[in-house]
């Protein structure tokens, strides 16, 4: 590149060795920006999975994404506890033997509750028809979907401050860990039951956690059964606005 005038935002000198740099640099942004279009692109909800175990390393790939995502430093404060922890539950452990019953006991409570509140109450009704739908399904089911159907479930606590933002917290976590998980080749599935469970004493003492310190929410990840194509939006400018 020596010759070339280095008109770059940096302001590098005007040297080939200046221009090189610049450029080098540029290939680079401009290739993890591809990548990262690609995963995000691809990012997809996977609800089954094959046998095949994925190597712990996958895993803690994971969660390490997760313990990069961002947190309410001034919601928690200062305290012993550190902010964020993770439970992986293996399919077929004890642990998740206990689990899928339970969880299952809750879903079950759940729409018994919502049905007789709705029975009164066509607003609420028409509302909750499509939450209403996937509770009878699952019920169908027989299991949570995730909880057992899946070689991990990951549960994620964040602990509770002020004001209560921990579920957004636990949003960007979800998201990071799952672009990971893509990135990865994994299927991942949110099991958004995990979060009715933070109060459960029976769900905590499993995971070894203390019930009401942390609000929790879940995901499932192994190898995906069906490849499934990338996800399908409206272009930017028809859902974004600019006033003046």
């Amino acid at each position: 590149m020596a010759g070339t005038t280095c008109k770059n935002t940096l302001k590098y000198p005007g040297s080939a060795k200046g221009c090189e740099a610049a450029f080098d640099m540029a290939l680079t942004i401009d290739q993890d920006n591809a990548v990262l279009d690609r995963i995000i692109g691809q990012r997809r909800s996977h609800r089954r999975f094959t046998q095949g175990i994925p190597p712990d390393e996958m895993v803690e790939g994971i969660i390490h994404a997760g313990l990069h995502a961002p947190f309410a430093a001034a919601a928690i404060g200062n305290g012993e506890d550190y902010f964020r922890r993770f439970v992986v539950v293996r399919k077929g452990s004890r642990a998740m033997k206990e689990l899928v019953p339970l969880t299952f006991n809750t879903v079950e409570a759940m729409a018994g509750d919502l049905e007789r509140e709705a029975a009164g109450n066509p607003g609420l009704r028409e509302q909750a028809a499509g939450f209403m739908n996937r509770l009878a399904a699952i019920k169908n089911m027989g299991m949570v979907p995730g909880i057992g159907t899946a070689p991990f479930y990951i549960v994620a606590a964040e602990k509770k401050g002020f004001p209560p933002v921990e579920q957004l917290s636990l949003a960007h976590c979800m998201e990071n860990m799952w672009l990971k998980a893509t990135a990865l080749g994994l299927g991942f599935q949110i099991v958004s039951i995990t979060a009715q469970m933070a109060d459960n004493s029976e769900f905590c003492r499993i995971i070894g956690l203390e019930a009401g310190k942390w609000a929790l929410m879940g995901c499932a990840t192994g190898y995906p059964t069906d490849t499934l194509s990338p996800s399908i939006r409206p272009s930017v400018r028809e859902v974004t606005a600019w006033p003046e």
